[in-house]
């Protein structure tokens, strides 16, 4: 093992000891890019010293913190995932009397106030719960204002009319001078709270879980765990929602679900 690599081992093992945060099972070349990143930013010599000053500075841990879990959304991203939806998953939700989500890894909630969109169009918002966890308390708070930039608006209106939208974006925000202000008709369906894939428990009888574009910073072991607790969070027949670029197919848990919509990585469990 090369000194760098002694080094980084040591720095994720001091983060996890002196704040909890458990990274030591992410990806190592993610983890090792995003560190490096922060390395120069912060003008340090090498890991050590980098080490030395997150453990005295909880500002800068903040900063790795908004570096590691990559927040890079938009509402309605890959808008064939949401045709998917309304054509595949919305008539199985249909049969339930009320319908719980986990929208894991949510960021700064852009797909999860997509889904509610979603939701409401189809006359089910009124009887779903949405739970959005983020392991960032930062962000989370960011999702839970729900108030994003009016230069963002037009790419997220082009996905929702490429997603299948039936009515007028507009009609769910109000534009201010200082951002959109998503509806609060939305959010009064959506409870956001702090959750690690890492090291925290499961969501209990949830009909869909949604974790699109978490897994691919994580190692086989750490991804193993995450559709582990999906797995078990989730009742018979309910519904697993992956990045574009993830899946189930090499993990121990892969026997316990079936494609639903292969192509749009929705999958459903078996049992």
């Amino acid at each position: 093992m090369s000194i760098e690599n002694i080094e980084i081992e040591c720095l994720l093992e001091a983060i996890f000891k002196n704040y909890g945060y458990d990274f030591r099972d992410y990806s190592d070349a993610s983890m090792k890019r995003r560190l490096k990143l922060l390395l120069t930013k912060s003008n340090l010599p090498n890991y050590a010293a980098l080490m030395h000053e997150l453990l005295e500075d909880s500002n800068l841990f903040e900063s790795l913190l908004l570096e590691i879990t990559v927040n890079v959304t938009e509402m309605f991203r890959d808008p064939t995932f949401y045709k998917g939806i309304r054509k595949t998953v919305i008539p199985i939700l249909k049969t339930y009397p009320r319908i719980k989500i986990w929208h894991a890894g949510c960021s700064s909630g852009e797909e999860v106030y997509s889904m509610a969109i979603l939701l409401k169009e189809e006359d089910l918002l009124q009887k779903s719960t949405i739970y959005a966890t983020d392991i960032n308390e930062r962000v989370l708070k960011k999702a839970k204002e729900g108030i994003y930039p009016l230069e963002n608006l037009k790419a997220h209106t082009i996905n929702y009319q490429k997603a299948g939208g039936s009515e007028s974006f507009a009609d769910y925000y109000t534009a201010k001078s200082d951002g959109a202000i998503m509806n609060n008709e939305l959010k009064k369906n959506i409870l956001f709270s702090q959750h690690n894939l890492v090291t925290d428990g499961v969501f209990s009888e949830m009909h869909i879980v949604i974790c699109r574009n978490v897994l691919i910073y994580f190692n086989k072991k750490l991804q193993d765990r995450a559709i582990g607790l999906f797995a078990e969070s989730l009742i018979r027949k309910g519904i697993l929602c992956l990045g574009s670029k993830e899946t189930i197919k090499f993990s121990e848990h892969a026997d316990k679900f079936c494609d639903l919509v292969e192509k749009e990585k929705i999958f459903q469990k078996k049992n």
